[in-house]
């Protein structure tokens, strides 16, 4: 596969102590990467409606779910990090909708077959094993229930894994299609969206604007 990984000894503590360190600042940072463009393009795959529950992986401090928690659908906020978590719920107290719930890619808190609506901005590269996760999602996925990702097109701006413990560069659409579908996901459909991630090194005055890609898929009916 072209997609490449920085192997490291331990990436997902990395990963976790990094974005523990940094919660308190993460919206201001985050706002630099991306605009509500790209939340906006994920939830035009989502009606949430009463009885619905929605599940934001890698909630951060409340990106995705910002735009859901004036909703009636009950939303799931998943984080590898509690403080990202606790930066989150003091964002939004009053919110009813709302569980926040520590967990990691391979073992997400929440039983067989309950989401509706599995959500996930900018996940996928901070896992260590992107099929593997892809399949634990479909664990917690009801039958006829959606997945929508959005993540970085394949890359080579390797200042990304050391300054900010990105796992990998990116992904190929074929890739993420061909993962998709091993897990058991069909009408399953990726593309690139006019959005992008902005960002530059610590080590150089010249950003770079990373093109990212949306992908959806829905958990087969009996």
């Amino acid at each position: 596969m072209f997609i490449e990984r920085l192997f490291r000894k331990r990436p997902r503590i990395e990963v976790k102590n990094y974005f523990g360190g940094i919660a308190s600042e993460w919206d201001s940072i985050s706002r630099e990467f991306y605009g509500p463009g790209i939340r906006d393009r994920i939830l035009e795959h989502v009606r949430p409606e009463p009885g619905k529950i929605i599940a934001d992986l890698g909630a951060g401090t409340g990106f995705i779910s910002e735009g859901l928690r004036d909703s009636p659908a009950s939303i799931i906020a998943i984080d590898i990090s509690k403080e990202m978590l606790q930066e989150m719920q003091s964002k939004f107290q009053g919110a009813r909708n709302i569980d926040y719930r520590v967990g990691e890619a391979n073992h997400l808190p929440v039983k067989n077959g309950i989401v509706d609506y599995v959500l996930a901005n900018m996940y996928l590269h901070h896992v260590e094993d992107p099929p593997r996760a892809i399949r634990e999602i479909y664990r917690i996925i009801n039958p006829g229930g959606r997945l929508v990702l959005t993540d970085l097109d394949s890359h080579e701006y390797r200042f990304l894994q050391e300054e900010q413990h990105d796992i990998w560069l990116g992904f190929r659409h074929s890739d993420i299609r061909d993962w998709l579908r091993a897990a058991g996901f069909n009408n399953v459909r990726v593309g690139s969206i006019q959005e992008y991630c902005c960002d530059s090194s610590t080590g150089t005055e010249k950003p770079s604007k990373l093109s990212t890609f949306l992908a959806v898929g829905e958990k087969r009916k009996p």
